[in-house]
């Protein structure tokens, strides 16, 4: 199984490396910002409790464990003519309509995923009236889901808790035993320049109730990991706990030059 979309941070180039340092054993898994899916996909737990503030992602992955054949359809259907640059405008002006009415369904699971793909970047960002407003790829053509792939993730998903909500309540039965994954959004690399890629800004203050929160589950006997930028402000928050220094690449950044950096992985165990 691989993630049906590509997020910004997505773990898939650290999943290796996150899996050596996990615990060798643990009860219930946990995930707060699911994201891609990256890590969970990799390990595959066999209880487990995914979230995110994103409702749109979120109801995709209710959409894959629910509903995979309609979404597999509908998404075909999506697909039938050339994504030109005024397709993709058209289905974006549709999937704004269907979110800006609160309809989360089938059908806007389908254009989150057909949007997704033929998006620049694979980036997901709104504007401030919650509304989509990445650009076309300036592709024509290329698969938006493998059918194959949706149905084993929703066999998998089964047996996943779906949460949609605040980082907090998440984990609010997390227990001494679980592990906890926190792949939040990431601290700038320049502390001025705090942004986000959705319309829930997460500041400097949501990194410091995320570092709070840390530390609670682990005086609760969790077993927490999170990642991060390598910043002066990450190194602040969890100096207490073990950290490790990565290199990665960036594909999402748009300054080819820029597409590598360092991050750091911090578990509390």
């Amino acid at each position: 199984m691989t993630p049906f979309v590509k997020w910004a941070g997505g773990k898939g180039q650290l999943v290796e490396r996150i899996k050596e340092l996990m615990p060798e054993h643990y009860n219930r898994y946990y995930e707060p910002f699911i994201g891609g899916g990256a890590l969970l996909l990799a390990v595959q737990p066999k209880d487990g409790c995914i979230n995110d503030i994103n409702e749109s992602l979120i109801n995709a992955y209710r959409v894959i464990r629910d509903d995979p054949e309609g979404l597999i359809s509908a998404i075909g259907a999506l697909s039938q003519v050339a994504c030109t640059r005024m397709v993709y405008t058209a289905y974006r002006e549709a999937y704004n309509q269907l979110v800006g009415e609160g309809n989360y369904n089938t059908n806007t699971a389908a254009l989150f995923i057909f949007l997704n793909k033929h998006c620049f970047n694979g980036l997901y960002r709104v504007n401030s009236r919650g509304e989509f407003n990445v650009p076309w790829n300036n592709k024509e053509t290329g698969a938006s889901i493998s059918p194959g792939n949706i149905r084993e993730l929703s066999k998998f998903l089964k047996d996943i808790e779906i949460r949609c909500g605040d980082f907090e309540e998440a984990v609010k039965d997390a227990k001494a035993g679980d592990f906890v994954f926190f792949d939040s959004p990431y601290a700038p690399l320049k502390r001025d320049t705090f942004e986000s890629y959705t319309k829930n800004k997460f500041s400097e203050q949501e990194h410091r109730r995320l570092a709070s929160l840390f530390r609670e589950l682990t005086e609760r006997g969790c077993f927490c990991v999170a990642t991060n930028h390598d910043t002066e402000l990450v190194r602040e928050l969890y100096q207490r706990y073990d950290i490790q220094t990565v290199a990665v690449r960036r594909s999402i950044n748009s300054d080819a030059e820029k597409r590598t950096g360092t991050e750091v992985i911090i578990r509390n165990f």
